[in-house]
C-alpha cells in the first residue's frame, strides 16, 4: 500500500470552459490532486457482453472529491473496450481526462485500476467473432452462466500502487506509448447513457464524498450501473493510502468554482494567478516522498533517497519563506498598513507562495521522470 499521497498546493479549483473532447482535458483543472483509489473486490459480471469500468474519483465544486464506483457496463457495440479516465497534472492543476468507449484501449495516464487495467491496455478479455471472451483469471465471471471464457495468469500485475493521478507531486509519471496514442485518434465515443447516470447518482450521494468516507466509500463497486443497494454492491475494505483532507477543501456552497465563461487566468484577490488560490507559504503542507516500486532493494533505496533529498531542501524552502512573509506581517501591524497595503502585500505573499510551489512541482515532475522505469505496451 503506497504512503499517503499529499499534494503541497493547497487551493480548490479553478473551472476551466473549454470544448470537451474524450480522451482529452475537459472542464475541471483542481489544484489538489484525488485522493489514493480505494482498496475492493470486483463483484461478478452480471450478463455476458458487459464490460468492467473501474471506480474513479470525480469532482464537484460544492463538495470535492466524490467516488464514482466502479461497474459492469453493456458495450455500446461489438468490437469497443473501455479506456478509464484519469487525471493528470498540467497547466498548474490537476485535469480531469474523460474516458471513452473505442476499438483499442487508448493512455489511461499509467494509472493501475487493477482487474486488467494495470497501467498499460486491458488484460481481463478480448473480442472474438463478436463476441467478448472474459479472462476469469482477472475478472469474476460465473462460467456455469457465461461460457465464453479463458484462463491467462500471465499478465496479472501484483502491485499495491493504489495512486490516482498522472504527473505532478507523488503522480504516475508515465507517458502514452505510439500505440496508445494512435488508439486516442481512432473513432470511438464518450461514456453511454448509463454510465453518465451512474456518475450522476454518485455525486448526489453524499456517502460517496471524499470528506466523508476518507477514501473508503460503502459502495466502491456494483455489478450493474446506478445499483447502489443489494448484493451486487462491494464495500471497500480499505482506502488505498491514509486519507488527509485539504484545509480549504468545499464542503457545499461552491467554494473555488468561477463564473461560466470566466477567465481562470484573473482573481483579483490572487493577483491573477491562472486561477489557482494561494496563500501564505505557512498554510503549505510539508512535502512527503513516496516508496518506489521497482523491483530492485537497491534502486528502491536510492530513488528514496534522491526523494529525501529534494523532499529537505524544499520543506526548508517553505520554512523561509514563511519566516520572510511573517516578518511582512510584524513590519504592517507596526507601521499600521491600511487595507489597500495589506491587500497588496497578500497578493505578494500569494504570488510567492504560487511561484516556489510551481517550481518544487517541475522539480518533483523531473525526477519523477528520471526514476521511471521504460514502459512496453502489453
Amino acid at each position: 500500500m503506497s504512503r499517503v499521497l499529499r499534494v503541497a498546493l493547497l487551493a480548490f479549483c479553478a473551472v476551466m470552459f473549454m470544448q470537451p473532447t474524450f480522451g482529452q482535458e475537459v472542464a475541471v483543472s483542481v489544484s489538489f490532486g484525488p485522493p489514493a483509489l480505494p482498496v475492493y473486490d470486483l463483484p461478478p459480471c452480471p450478463a455476458d457482453g458487459y464490460l468492467w469500468t473501474p471506480g474513479y474519483w470525480a469532482w464537484d465544486p460544492d463538495y470535492g472529491y466524490y467516488w464514482v464506483p466502479g461497474t459492469w457496463v453493456e458495450a455500446p457495440e461489438p468490437g469497443f473496450l473501455w479506456t478509464p479516465g484519469w487525471w493528470g497534472w498540467g497547466d498548474g492543476g490537476y485535469i480531469w481526462h474523460e474516458g471513452w468507449w473505442g476499438p483499442q484501449v487508448g493512455f489511461y495516464g499509467g494509472i493501475n485500476y487493477g482487474f486488467g487495467y494495470f497501467g498499460v491496455g486491458f488484460v481481463g478479455g478480448r473480442w472474438d467473432g463478436g463476441h467478448f471472451r472474459y479472462n476469469t483469471a482477472v475478472l469474476n465471471v460465473d462460467r456455469t452462466i457465461i461460457r465464453n471464457t479463458y484462463v491467462d495468469r500471465t499478465v496479472i500485475v501484483n502491485n499495491n500502487n493504489h495512486v490516482s493521478f498522472n504527473g505532478g507531486e507523488g503522480g504516475v509519471p508515465a507517458r502514452p506509448t505510439p500505440e496508445e496514442e494512435r488508439a486516442g485518434q481512432e473513432r470511438h465515443m464518450g461514456p453511454v447513457q448509463m454510465q453518465q447516470q451512474h456518475a450522476e447518482s454518485a455525486r448526489s450521494n453524499p456517502e460517496m464524498r471524499a470528506s466523508q468516507n476518507h477514501g473508503a466509500p460503502a459502495v466502491a463497486a456494483t455489478s450493474r450501473p446506478g445499483e447502489f443497494e443489494g448484493r451486487g454492491v462491494v464495500r471497500a475494505s480499505a482506502a488505498g493510502a491514509p486519507y488527509h483532507e485539504p484545509p480549504n477543501a468545499p464542503h457545499g456552497g461552491g467554494e473555488g468554482m468561477h463564473p461560466a465563461g470566466g477567465d481562470r487566468g484573473t482573481r483579483p484577490e490572487a493577483g491573477g494567478n491562472g486561477g489557482i488560490t494561494y496563500g501564505d507559504a505557512k498554510d503549505l503542507q510539508p512535502h512527503q516522498t513516496t516508496q518506489p516500486n521497482t523491483g530492485n532493494p537497491k534502486l528502491d533505496k536510492k530513488y528514496l533517497q534522491q526523494q529525501q533529498k529534494m523532499v529537505d531542501k524544499q520543506n526548508q524552502e517553505h520554512q523561509a519563506l514563511e519566516q520572510k512573509q511573517e516578518q511582512d506581517h510584524e513590519r504592517a501591524q507596526q507601521k499600521n498598513y491600511n487595507q489597500q497595503q495589506k491587500q497588496q502585500m497578500e497578493q505578494k505573499h500569494a504570488q510567492q507562495t504560487q511561484k516556489l510551489e510551481q517550481r518544487h512541482a517541475q522539480q518533483a515532475q523531473r525526477l519523477q521522470q528520471r526514476q521511471a522505469p521504460p514502459r512496453k505496451p502489453q
